[in-house]
């Protein structure tokens, strides 16, 4: 019988059940419903606990997200002792996608940022719904994909988000050196099935921004309407250079207002002063106080 290791993860909701084998060919599945278990009577299976909420199928493991109605301390090893039975008994874990013998091509292609030191890869499909950054290789567990690229001694930091990569690199080579070869390896890896993101773990993510729309409830009238003007005016435009903008604090004395920059954004010579100015100069006059000023962080 395949023994199952129970591991938590950043998320309390959710509870990894890893296998001591690959038990998937380089894809990923989700199931939000039994519905969508069509290609997993695990999954299926699973379902029918009534505090299953999420099944996520990957590499070595299965992660389940739960519902509150229990505590997965109560329930977990029930669980794990439910999975190891239904594979000893010959059950499919999951069946792999159509044509997932053939190689799914994709485009890839490199697009400039105002960061002369950031170069954006955008990808003829969806990434993630998250935007996530690397600092460094230690910061990889949610990507399989990321921890490659910092195998490669020019890559200093890395953003994903939607359909593209931004990658930031040192100044050791030139872009027209090393744009090929990155832009190679991305399609290559993504074409062959490589898992770009671990979707249980940016759930976790997805758990902090739902804490943080929790606490902009608490926040001053300024500091909210400072983020609705990010959100709805800077944002996008900071997103289409392959970076992302986030509000860090406003304070009401010193009306300092701080903001972190990430992606292409972050150590761009020119954009940290331009956003600085322009974000600067947008509050100033939308919330009609000339004593605003604006910090920029980098993320």
């Amino acid at each position: 019988m395949s023994k199952i290791t129970i591991k938590e993860t950043q998320n309390p909701s959710i509870l990894k059940f890893e296998f001591e084998d690959f038990i998937t060919n380089n894809e990923s599945f989700e199931f939000k419903n039994i519905d969508e278990t069509k290609n997993s009577p695990l999954a299926q299976q699973l379902f029918y606990l009534p505090f299953v909420k999420t099944v996520y199928i990957s590499g070595n493991f299965i992660a389940i997200e739960k519902f509150s109605i229990v505590e997965w301390e109560d329930v977990k090893d029930a669980v794990a002792e439910q999975i190891e039975k239904f594979v000893a008994d010959g059950g499919v874990i999951v069946t792999p996608s159509e044509n997932k013998t053939q190689k799914q091509p994709i485009t890839v292609y490199g697009e400039t940022t105002p960061n002369p030191s950031a170069l954006k890869f955008v990808v003829s499909r969806m990434l993630t719904k998250s935007a996530v950054e690397f600092k460094n290789i230690d910061q990889t567990e949610a990507s399989p994909l990321a921890k490659e690229l910092f195998k490669f001694p020019y890559v200093k930091e890395l953003f994903i988000d939607e359909n593209y990569i931004s990658v930031t690199k040192y100044d050791i080579n030139n872009w027209d050196e090393i744009t090929l070869e990155l832009r190679t390896f991305i399609k290559q890896y993504i074409e062959n099935g490589g898992t770009v993101l671990d979707e249980s773990l940016i759930v976790a993510k997805a758990e902090q921004e739902k804490v943080k729309n929790q606490e902009f409830d608490h926040l001053d009238v300024t500091s909210q309407q400072i983020i609705n003007i990010l959100e709805e005016y800077v944002k996008p435009a900071v997103q289409a250079d392959g970076g992302n903008i986030a509000f860090e604090s406003y304070d009401e004395t010193d009306k300092i207002v701080k903001v972190v920059l990430q992606g292409a954004c972050s150590g761009c010579p020119s954009s940290t002063f331009t956003l600085k100015s322009g974000i600067e100069n947008m509050l100033k006059s939308m919330l009609n106080d000339e004593e605003i000023k604006v910090e920029a962080v980098n993320g």
